[in-house]
């Protein structure tokens, strides 16, 4: 039952060519973020490897927060924002990282208390520099990353061998 809900769920993500840019397949999850149920589906499936070893949720800007915010109501846990260079009015720590698109910078508060065990959660796993840096930020910040776990992973761009163990739910 579980595996037909988790099927339902994916087939809610549109694929959309070229965005941002040529040669980009943008992966919307806006579907599946409106439909209730698949979102519960996601949200328990995402945590289920790791629970009763996390104390709170991390997502990263931006699709990461919608998942992470789920997801940390249904483990019935607090949720953090790791957030893009610049957001925050009191970052603690920042790590720039390339994108398959660019480069980048993300931040976070020190608002947990030190050896917090975070689940870090994402959207999309592509080249794992995100995730890479956000490892590295919570690390700094003297938290233990308890797992990580993303939506999808684009398994063609070799994340995974950049950013370690991921929960992936689809893999495209």
């Amino acid at each position: 039952m579980i595996s037909q809900a988790l099927d339902r769920a994916e087939s809610l993500i549109a694929t959309i060519p070229d965005f941002p840019e040529p040669g980009i397949l943008f992966r919307d999850i806006s579907p599946l973020l409106a439909d209730a149920d698949a979102l519960r589906t996601v949200a328990d499936a995402l945590v289920e490897p790791f629970a009763g070893t996390f104390d709170v949720v991390a997502g990263v800007e931006a699709r990461g927060f919608l998942l992470a915010g789920a997801t940390a109501i249904a483990a019935g846990v607090g949720m953090v924002p790791i957030r893009k260079a610049g957001k925050l009015p009191r970052p603690a720590a920042s790590v720039s990282y390339a994108l398959e698109y660019g480069e980048a910078a993300i931040e976070m508060a020190a608002d947990l208390p030190p050896g917090s065990r975070v689940l870090l959660l994402d959207d999309v796993l592509a080249t794992g520099g995100t995730l890479r840096a956000a490892k590295e930020l919570l690390t700094t910040l003297g938290y233990e990353v308890a797992g990580t776990a993303v939506l999808m992973e684009l398994e063609h761009l070799g994340g995974r061998a950049v950013c370690g163990d991921v929960h992936a739910l689809f893999k495209v």
